[in-house]
């Protein structure tokens, strides 16, 4: 890179609460990569639990210290395909005031999930792992059928070095979470995620790979309760260090 890209990461509500070994290893990964990370304080949730749950007048609210508080990163980099869907298309929709809704454009536009802004930004795609065996790819349902991403993802799972990728069937079918949904209709919900496992099972794999906080959230516990040996882990915990492209 000719200059220091500067990337501001949103750690997320799952993330800072539930994972923040995440958040640690993306700080470290990226500053391998030659990127000053910043992380803006007072972060507050994205908003979409309440958008979900039709409270719209306060998601705009949340939309609105969110644009305030990311108004300065030149990149915005989120570990959760559902919080950078929610910034990237809903913000612009939620926020009246013409000036404001310009805001959340930019900040939209100036918004990745970790794996699109290694891959497509940085044009970064090859990494040492610290997990051997059998990885497989789950497609968290925001980032596959929100941000309409499947590939970067499985491009830094396919070069990895150290690692083998397998299919997971049906990788593309919800592991059952959807925030809220997992609460108010928990039978289907864990219907919903005995297949996923079930198909986990039947991949080979050792490892499941997800890029979301909520799935992973969804299949540790239910691998738990199975008493499985398998691990479910999050994109940025399989990736080591940088090798030269």
């Amino acid at each position: 890179m000719s200059r220091s890209v500067r990337a501001a990461l949103m750690i997320t509500c799952l993330g800072d609460v539930f994972y923040p070994e995440v958040g640690v290893r993306i700080v470290r990964l990226l500053r391998k990569l030659g990127v000053t990370v910043e992380f803006p304080e007072g972060q507050t949730c994205c908003g979409m639990p309440l958008f979900n749950s039709g409270y719209h007048d306060g998601a705009a609210r949340a939309a609105r210290r969110v644009v305030e508080i990311f108004a300065n990163a030149e990149h915005v980099v989120v570990p959760s395909g559902s919080c950078a869907w929610m910034v990237k298309h809903e913000y612009p929709g939620l926020l009246e005031d013409p000036g404001l809704r310009r805001e959340a454009e930019a900040l939209a536009a100036r918004t990745w999930e970790l794996s699109q802004f290694l891959v497509q930004v940085l044009g970064r795609t090859r990494f040492t792992t610290e997990i051997g065996g059998r990885l497989a790819y789950h497609d968290s349902c925001h980032l596959l059928r929100g941000l309409h991403e499947s590939v970067t993802p499985r491009t830094l799972l396919s070069r990895l070095e150290g690692a083998e990728t397998v299919e997971l069937p049906a990788s593309d079918e919800c592991c059952g979470f959807g925030g809220s949904f997992s609460v108010r209709l928990p039978e289907v919900s864990s219907a919903i995620l005995d297949r996923k496992l079930d198909n986990l099972a039947k991949s080979g794999a050792d490892c499941l790979v997800a890029c979301d906080a909520g799935c992973l959230m969804q299949i540790r516990g239910g691998l738990a309760r199975r008493g499985s040996p398998l691990r479910a882990a999050h994109l940025v915990e399989v990736l080591g260090d940088p090798l030269d492209e």
